[in-house]
């Protein structure tokens, strides 16, 4: 590597962080972003990925040493570049004409000894039967011979402050035995541990194996909790109880549904590929989808159940969602499950009004009035449905003011907390609740009545 200059495509949740990283360990960064809004925003030293603060942004502009543009020219003379475009589904379908974009973009600024590697989420083979021959048609030089190609799995977890970019363990891969050293390099210089594999068909397979795992196991427990509601049992007391086994099992909760770039569309990657290369269908997966995929109704006829079991119709009912983003403590509303949830409800009839701090505006589902969880709102809704358990909202006004809830992420206490912690514990932790019908609890000075999937 002579100039240390990296590219890194795409400075979205996944390519930011790893640019902001490279720029703190001395490497001189490009950063590709086609969106002008977005370019123009990073330019100015304003950040829209949440796990990359303004000061962060700020301070790798100042070094001289990050670069954020539209115009590919600003690439040339790469020693790394990094591909982290979207990779979404179109009916049913991988969509890569970010990856080809990029790699056509790319081709023309690839040089003898440069490496080029792919981060996007896709399925086995992209690197080698797509990726690869485009850099080689553009360039006129050999993939794995005059340059280096690999290809290593994102594993970006928005919002987690347990495990970032730096400490979770990087799978790398290369098209050879020279671009596999040069690939994990490359991490070495950015990750504390990287995981060398044998090929980029294992890596890509890594990482829709680790999506699909989560995506079947949560639609197990999400079935379960629909099952377990009509035979009257508590699973959220089941999967602690289960959870004490201290081998062979592994938590998973239930949920309104799956959201994010990662768990509704990785796992189609998988099932898509077997399809087309072997003719067969992947169960698992396609069970899941089926599963996961009809969680929102689920929630749906909880509303409309509890409302009727109130002499209340939806129609009309004014119906307080709180959270819209697929995830605790983020702003990401990518395929998150309140977006289907509010339209089904408006569909409905029901006036539906959502709480999330961390949403953009701008992302709000249609048909959904954007409000702060107050005193006054809490009060004035005929039901609450706890979507997404932020830590901005305040437990206890909801137990204060709130009439109705249905509580999908088990956020507010109930008889097993309890239990527990024990009655002073309780206490502090939130309102004292007791068992009214199986899965349902009750606040027992204010009367609010509480339901969970």
């Amino acid at each position: 590597m002579s100039s240390n200059k990296l590219v890194v495509v795409g400075q979205g949740y996944v390519g930011l962080p790893v640019a902001m990283r490279a720029v703190a360990m001395g490497w001189h960064v490009v950063g590709v972003e086609v969106d002008p809004d977005r370019a123009a925003r990073l330019a100015a030293g304003r950040s829209y990925v949440e796990d990359i603060p303004d000061l962060e942004l700020a301070a790798a502009l100042r070094s001289g040493r990050y670069e954020p543009t539209g115009d590919y020219a600003r690439a040339g003379g790469f020693d790394v570049a990094v591909i982290t475009v979207p990779t979404p589904l179109r009916e049913g379908a991988p969509d890569l004409s970010y990856i080809v974009d990029s790699a056509r973009s790319l081709a023309s600024l690839v040089t003898a000894g440069a490496t080029v590697i792919l981060e996007s989420t896709t399925y086995p083979g992209t690197t080698e039967e797509l990726l690869a021959p485009l850099l080689a048609e553009g360039s006129g030089l050999r993939p794995g011979v005059d340059f280096h190609l690999g290809y290593s799995p994102e594993r970006i977890d928005p919002g987690n402050r347990t495990w970032n970019l730096v400490n979770t363990p990087k799978v790398v891969s290369g098209t050879g035995p020279a671009s596999l050293a040069a690939v994990t390099a490359f991490y070495d210089s950015l990750i504390e541990r990287t995981v060398p594999v044998a090929s980029t068909r294992t890596a890509e397979l890594t990482k829709l194996l680790e999506n699909t795992f989560r995506h079947v196991n949560i639609a197990l427990v999400n079935e379960l909790a629909m099952f377990a509601h009509e035979l009257g049992v508590d699973v959220w007391e089941a999967i602690d109880a289960a959870s004490t086994k201290p081998f062979g099992y592994l938590r998973f909760t239930p949920g309104p549904g799956v959201g994010g770039h990662c768990l509704p569309i990785d796992p189609s990657y998988l099932s898509w590929r077997v399809r087309r290369s072997l003719g067969r269908s992947f169960r698992f997966v396609e069970l899941a989808n089926d599963v996961n995929d009809h969680m929102p109704d689920h929630v749906v006829r909880r509303v409309t159940e509890m409302l009727n079991a109130r002499h209340l119709p939806v129609a009309g009912s004014r119906i307080l969602l709180l959270g819209l983003a697929y995830k605790r403590n983020t702003g990401d509303a990518r395929e998150a499950p309140a977006t289907r949830i509010a339209g089904l409800l408006a569909d409905l009839g029901a006036e539906v009004r959502a709480a999330d701090p961390h949403v953009d505006p701008a992302r709000l589902p249609a048909r959904v009035t954007l409000v702060e969880a107050g005193a006054a709102e809490l009060a004035a809704a005929d039901l609450v449905v706890v979507l997404v358990d932020h830590d901005a909202f305040d437990r206890d006004e909801v137990a204060r003011h709130a009439r109705l809830v249905l509580d999908t992420r088990r956020w507010l206490p109930g008889p097993a907390d309890a239990r527990r912690s024990g009655p002073a514990d309780a206490r502090r932790s939130g309102p004292a609740v007791v068992r009214i019908p199986a899965q349902a609890t009750r606040h027992e000075d204010a009367g609010l009545a509480v339901e969970s999937l």
